[in-house]
């Protein structure tokens, strides 16, 4: 917990953290009105996929843009820029009336939500090699702390919005005024510029680091979906009516997947890096076997063992690319990063696509059978040693 204790401690680490909750904000809120667009713009589920792939792809388009970004203005600045940007763009997607400009709208959005993901997250590297901290960890919890926020309090207060783009607009200003607030600290950092050119990915280097990139890119894609499918799986599937009750399946796995991230290293110190992926992997298995029942009470529990199980899997990834012989920390975190982040990114539209085919529970139980693919990897490779 020391970690956690110097975020809440000094305004100099509590400020970067708080733009990964803030992040997660303002998606928890989205996440709250994907069903009314659809209804709105009476789109089926493979449509509402594409849309979400517009997301992804804005995201991608941004990835080999941001570093130049932040080498001009700085990581310190252009964190604080992309975070307030982020939050305006995501009210357009909620007043548009047509698919298209939906889809332009997500592209749009999927740019500055990548540059805020690269700029917080090379923001917190540098700041933890200038004070020889770890914050990293503790920072990722905050992400999921803002979804219990935004998601959480959000399904509270939902009825009290007539209008969708009025719930988004409030929580816009929370974000905004709460960054004001707190940027003062980390606003006028640098980034770090390498002192010679790393040299490009060869296989050689990539092939120890295979099986790690393979469980990041399904379990962050199992993440990715359940961010954005979770709702529309107690609607459609478990039938469940209430705004405020269809949220809760998010809310549990987000409270859950917090807990464990700020719990998650003093437990990694006792067992090691794949025993803890090994267990988080039989905990979401079971998790999602519970989901798959869909019966309301037993479903929101299953989302919260697989919030809990997820928790601690990608910072041991990170861990254990790190520690790789043959290739440097730098390398080996951002390559598994990067497969993870894909995931994130592909699952809603491919599990969009799954549903139209049969329906969520179809789409669903290809996350059990995606996790069940990421416990034997890990099991290979701790036999491999």
């Amino acid at each position: 917990m020391n970690s956690l204790q110097l975020i809440l401690t000094r305004l100099r680490y509590f400020g970067p953290a708080w733009v990964f909750a803030s992040l997660n904000i303002i998606v928890g809120t989205w996440v709250l009105y994907i069903p009314q667009v659809r209804a709105k713009l009476e789109i089926d589920d493979a449509q509402l996929g594409i849309a979400l792939f517009c997301f992804a792809l804005g995201t991608l388009v941004m990835i080999p843009l941001s570093s130049s970004i932040i080498d001009k203005i700085g990581v310190g600045k252009t964190t604080l820029f992309a975070i307030v940007v982020f939050s305006l763009l995501f009210l357009i997607p909620l007043l548009m009336s047509t698919y298209v400009t939906l889809c332009i709208s997500l592209f749009f959005v999927g740019l500055s939500g990548c540059l805020t993901d690269v700029s917080m997250n090379a923001l917190v590297s540098d700041i933890e090699q200038e004070d020889t901290i770890h914050i990293m960890s503790a920072s990722h919890g905050f992400f999921s702390l803002g979804g219990v926020i935004g998601a959480g309090i959000g399904s509270l207060i939902i009825t009290y919005f007539e209008i969708p783009v009025m719930h988004m607009l409030c929580a816009v200003i929370f974000v905004i005024f709460t960054n004001l607030m707190t940027f003062k600290a980390y606003y006028p950092i640098q980034n770090k510029k390498p002192k010679k050119k790393e040299k490009s990915y060869n296989f050689n280097l990539i092939r120890p680091l295979l099986g790690l990139t393979i469980i990041a890119f399904l379990v962050m894609g199992s993440e990715g979906a359940i961010e954005h499918w979770s709702k529309l799986y107690l609607q459609d599937v478990v039938h469940i009516t209430s705004e405020r009750i269809s949220g809760l399946g998010f809310v549990v796995f987000s409270v859950l997947m917090t807990l464990g991230r700020f719990l998650g290293d003093e437990i990694s110190k006792k067992f090691g890096s794949l025993p803890i992926i090994i267990g988080g992997c039989i905990l979401s298995i079971l998790g999602f076997s519970t989901i798959l029942i869909s019966q309301l009470v037993i479903t929101i529990i299953g989302f919260g063992l697989v919030g809990l199980g997820f928790s601690v899997i990608i910072p041991e990834l990170f861990r254990l690319a790190g520690k790789t012989n043959g290739i440097s920390s730098a390398q080996g975190i951002s390559l598994v990063a990067g497969f993870g982040y894909l995931g994130f990114l592909l699952s809603p539209p491919l599990l969009g696509f799954l549903s139209k085919i049969d329906s969520l529970q179809l789409s669903f139980m290809a996350l059990l059978i995606a996790t069940g693919i990421a416990l034997l990897i890990t099991f290979f490779l701790k036999k491999r040693g």
